[in-house]
């Protein structure tokens, strides 16, 4: 079992009248909203609570990509593994973006990904989302009808431009470069591992089979609501007669951990219902372009994460007028699975079981949520790590081999950062 530690970056001051008085949190969020001083100390205390985890030994670091939004402070994740790459040593470093539909050229992101892997020493996992809609086709303009297919041709372009040893030219329907020629140039041959992120969407889980990615359920619901979709994910794999290997897959799971479960209830209340009430308070507008939802996940009834968020916040806007899912208690939020909460022992038997039950060798963590503080978080990571990490990381290592991890550089071949002014001196 890989245990990976997941960062959204969200900002953690929207006021407590916030799903009142604002339409959404993404999109056309009022930007006076934000306050760049309080915002350079939330970017240093989350860069630093991901160097802590990955001093804590889990096996990745993630960071992912959105615009526009006060959910996730990331529009360049690429700045922030950049960071990440001098300041860590062993863990990986997983960039769950860049949405390759926004790039122009899309060899941007062949070119940032390799200088990444080289900074990194191998240590890169390449991501690449197709991309929320209220991402890629309102906050960046893109047409909806035809993102996944610019998607596909930029997928295309990346690999080729990672795996052809020689300069060659592109002519695609939305790309056409002369001289496709990068440098730098991974260190991971014939490219870094690809994991592809997913809320809800079968043609993503079906191509991921297909391309032998590992298919990475982003899921804001939990375990109850993702097992349908990891069993027709694993269906799909039979039908092509693929393996079952666990690491074929990753889940997202928001956990909590304390001494006991009561206090674990206590010290997660506010930050799980700010995320649930403030980070997901998506406008029914924006979740649902026509063109981006597929006719055949329409037509098997699949809904995206997005679209879920925005029909529960309309669900209880008719029961009780606030137009927002985070009018849910810490009670419902923990009985639904939307947040695994207990003590080291009870969090590690729920996770064995979503493992084993999803089948999942890539577990992906958020142990900060909504507006945890930097001690909270750091509690949760620690704890997580030395209680309940040495429960669950023997799970499948007796059966499979995990064919979509990173090979870095031998330890002894890799640089080591000169130490800063003070650090020498010290």
């Amino acid at each position: 079992m890989k245990i990976c530690w997941f960062h959204l970056m969200p900002y953690t001051d929207l006021p407590e009248d916030f799903q009142k008085k604002h339409s959404s949190v993404w999109v056309d969020i009022d930007s006076r909203l934000f306050d760049p001083k309080r915002a350079h100390h939330m970017y240093n205390d989350f860069m630093d609570e991901l160097e802590f985890a990955a001093d804590c030994g889990f096996d990745a670091i993630c960071v992912n990509e959105h615009h526009a939004n006060g959910y996730g402070l990331m529009p360049s994740p690429n700045i922030i593994a950049a960071t990440l790459a001098r300041r860590t040593k062993d863990t990986a470093i997983c960039v769950m973006g860049n949405s390759l539909a926004l790039y122009n050229p899309p060899t941007r992101v062949a070119e940032e990904f390799a200088m990444l892997d080289c900074i990194s020493g191998g240590r890169l996992i390449a991501g690449f989302p197709v991309g929320t809609p209220m991402d890629t086709c309102y906050a960046m303009g893109q047409n909806p009808s035809s993102l996944r297919e610019k998607y596909r041709e930029a997928h295309d372009l990346v690999m080729q431009a990672w795996t052809n040893p020689d300069t060659f030219s592109f002519n695609g329907r939305h790309n056409q470069i002369p001289f496709v020629n990068i440098w730098p140039r991974p260190v991971q041959q014939p490219h870094p591992p690809v994991w592809i992120p997913g809320g809800g969407s079968v043609e993503t889980f079906e191509w991921c089979a297909e391309m032998d990615y590992v298919y990475s359920y982003l899921s804001y619901f939990g375990y109850k609501a993702g097992l349908a979709t990891m069993n027709d994910f694993w269906s799909k794999m039979a039908e092509l007669g693929k393996d079952r290997n666990p690491y074929r897959a990753g889940f997202l799971q928001f956990v909590g951990v304390a001494e006991t479960k009561q206090e674990a209830m206590k010290i997660y209340k506010e930050p799980a219902e700010y995320f649930y009430g403030r980070c997901l308070h998506v406008d029914p507008r924006y979740a649902m372009p026509p063109g981006y939802t597929t006719e055949e996940t329409m037509r098997r009834k699949y809904q995206s994460q997005v679209a879920a968020v925005a029909q529960k916040g309309e669900e209880k806007k008719a029961v009780s007028g606030l137009g927002t899912p985070a009018d849910m208690s810490i009670e419902f939020i923990e009985q639904e699975g939307y947040v695994i909460l207990g003590s080291p022992d009870e969090v590690a038997e729920k996770l064995r079981e979503v493992a084993i039950n999803m089948n999942v060798g890539h577990l992906m963590l958020l142990l900060q949520y909504g507006n945890m503080s930097k001690d909270l978080t750091n509690y949760n990571t620690k704890l997580f790590a030395e209680k309940v990490m040495p429960q669950i990381k023997d799970i499948f290592d007796d059966k499979w081999e995990d064919h979509w991890w990173p090979k870095p550089m031998a330890k002894a071949e890799r640089a080591v950062p000169a130490p800063t002014t003070r650090e020498a001196a010290e």
